[in-house]
């Protein structure tokens, strides 16, 4: 298996803003991890929300303090929401720092850059540029999205060549971030640009942002063509529209946007 470069040996130089990057992607899977036992401890004491489907609403965290407990499970409780206050507090400040950071003179330009893409936020456009480093250490953009294990596998057995699922080898926490932007184009009208989109693109040079809109017009009707026409499965759109976000993420970072 070919390996790449990863985030580690561009730490030394990206110390100071590696430091909430890191940080935040540990904090989230730690909080994602709690929410989880926290989850499965209110369902063992017989409980379950009936308020709607999102959790970790400010409803749904007035009825947890409100459960009807034993006074050692209300000690217990009490102690998993103590934990969550602490941890969203802290992902708070993080990614108060995080935005910062995009802001700067050293990530600025290439945040904003970035940002002309649908989905692609701040936190991600930042993560992306620290933990990938120089991007033209991937000869092409589909060396790009293997290092990302976004490329499907293959078995040449029996003579024959055949498509498997996503490797989901390399950097695991960039290809849940990228999957997760993609998800943007499972909704709205192709060629549709949000107000929060027109600003982002706002200060970009005008080839920058015409590149981008190809991009999400592309990806957009990609996913409606792989849903609506051929009857793919949501997630397997969702990751081929990842893939492709990922090769036009590197020509937006090597300059190949002719």
């Amino acid at each position: 298996m070919k390996r790449y470069p990863s985030f580690q040996a561009h730490l030394d130089r990206n110390a100071c803003s590696s430091y909430p990057v890191c940080h935040s992607r540990l904090q989230s899977r730690d909080a994602a991890g709690y929410k989880r036992q926290h989850t499965a401890f209110v369902l063992r004491l017989g409980k379950q929300y009936t308020g709607g489907k999102s959790l970790w609403t400010e409803n749904h965290l007035k009825w947890l303090r409100g459960l009807d407990l034993t006074l050692l499970e209300k000690e217990t409780l009490q102690e998993y929401l103590i934990t969550y206050d602490y941890l969203t507090d802290k992902l708070e400040r993080l990614d108060a720092r995080i935005e910062e950071l995009a802001r700067n003179e050293r990530y600025g330009e290439r945040v904003r850059r970035l940002g002309c893409f649908i989905g692609i936020k701040p936190h991600t456009a930042l993560s992306l540029l620290v933990e990938v480093g120089d991007f033209r250490r991937f000869k092409k953009a589909p060396n790009f999205a293997g290092f990302l294990g976004l490329v499907p596998g293959e078995d040449s057995s029996g003579g024959g060549r055949n498509r498997l699922a996503i490797t989901k080898a390399g950097n695991s926490h960039l290809r849940r971030l990228l999957v997760e932007s993609s998800q943007s184009y499972s909704r709205g009208t192709i060629g549709f640009k949000s107000k929060e989109l027109k600003k982002r693109q706002e200060g970009n040079p005008p080839e920058v942002v015409a590149y981008a809109d190809r991009a999400n017009e592309r990806l957009r009707r990609r996913y409606y063509r792989m849903t609506l026409k051929n009857g793919a499965k949501r997630n397997v759109a969702i990751v081929a529209v990842a893939r492709e976000l990922a090769c036009f993420i590197w020509g937006m970072m090597t300059d190949e946007i002719a």
